[in-house]
């Protein structure tokens, strides 16, 4: 009864990114920023001051310059990281039906905006799909991104009588073949000799985010220059320590020197402090310090969207070569890569992931207890 249970399983596959306003419209901007910054875990801050920074602040003014910036690199088939995710869907799924016929079937979600968390377990649970994976497409962990995609789903999963098996991919920053996904993106579009230096640019976040994911308490994290040097049991989820080990690894892939790449933090918000240094800041600096031809990576996205096509490829740019720079480069996200496709496929049927428990993987051809 055991091994007929798990031969005629199936599992979904649920896919995660951060979502985008429906439209490059002011009122649909501001129906998407408002869902966004409502949640706690991005503006967390007391709900009274969040209404108040949110509703007097924010929303009255901060749509109609993104729904500006929205319009830059809007598509004929819509905006970019829902194109790409939709693809992204489309591939992954071709690639798990050839190795495990009708054992898989793959969905995209926005934690913001439309294709919603909610609607793709509605499906699921339609579908009699007992066993759901989810995968959220970011590669550092933050309490904004992964914590929130993971509560919102078993948020949902929680209305339903027969609740799912829920199983989460482990975080990818420092996995091999995400690392070598994007040295391979970038060998395939810049000549790496080509450039001065090279800049990761990452999203930020506020710093309290950082010191209240510190499992000592306030002992490790921001609290000296080399905190996040390691990662350990203290700072196990340490966005910028992931940031820094990410940011670390491509450059060995592709064989740099310390000194030839900075790590920086770009879309900060309000006037708290966020993790430094900021981006847009350094792209005015580093013209002043000889550096004139840069190569810019932002692999906090596996996607490109607004942050790497506007704010870093267009916005960027014109900042640092205003600045005295000669020439800036945004190398491409992943994307729909092969390498990357082949990659997210590994994490999601790899022996190393969590099964519902050992005797599982014996029934699913290809995958072994060792």
């Amino acid at each position: 009864m055991v091994e007929s249970h798990y031969k005629n399983s199936r599992y979904g596959v649920l896919l995660v990114n951060i979502g985008t306003p429906d439209a490059p419209r002011t009122k649909e901007v501001r129906k998407y920023l408002r869902q966004f910054l409502s949640d706690p875990r991005v503006l967390n801050i007391s709900p009274f001051v969040r209404a108040f920074v949110l509703n007097l602040i924010i929303l009255p003014f901060r749509p109609a310059k993104s729904a500006s910036a929205y319009r830059k690199i809007w598509t004929d088939k819509g905006s970019p990281i829902i194109v790409c995710g939709e693809e992204f869907t489309r591939k992954i799924q071709k690639r798990l039906d050839g190795k495990f016929p009708d054992r898989f079937v793959v969905k995209l979600a926005m934690r913001y905006g439309s294709h919603s968390i909610e609607q793709a377990m509605d499906e699921f649970q339609s579908a009699g799909i007992r066993n759901i994976r989810v995968f959220p497409l970011y590669p550092q962990y933050a309490s904004a991104t992964v914590g929130s995609t993971m509560e919102e789903v078993f948020r949902v999963a929680s209305k339903f009588w027969n609740v799912p098996n829920i199983t989460t991919l482990p975080l990818f920053y420092d996995n091999p073949r995400f690392i070598k996904s994007f040295a391979d993106v970038a060998r395939e579009n810049i000549d790496v000799e080509e450039f001065d230096h090279f800049l990761f640019s990452f999203h930020g976040l506020p710093e309290r985010h950082i010191i209240k994911s510190d499992l000592s308490h306030g002992k490790h994290c921001l609290a000296d220059k080399d905190c996040c040097t390691k990662i350990g049991a203290t700072n196990f989820f340490c966005y910028r320590a992931h940031c820094y080990a990410t940011a670390r690894l491509i450059s060995q892939e592709l064989g740099l020197s310390g000194s030839r790449y900075t790590v920086s933090f770009q879309s900060r918000l309000g006037r708290d402090p966020w993790l430094k240094p900021y981006t847009d800041v350094l792209l005015d600096t580093l013209p002043k310090k000889g550096i004139k031809k840069l190569a810019i990576f932002s692999p906090a996205f596996v996607a490109d969207c607004l942050e790497t096509i506007e704010e870093l490829g267009i916005r960027g740019a014109k900042d640092f070569l205003a600045a005295g720079g000669e020439k800036c480069v945004i190398v491409p996200s992943l994307n729909l890569h092969p390498t990357w496709i082949e990659t997210a496929v590994d994490l999601i049927v790899s022996s190393d992931f969590p099964l519902q428990n050992n005797r599982e993987a014996e029934f699913i051809p290809g995958f072994s207890k060792n």
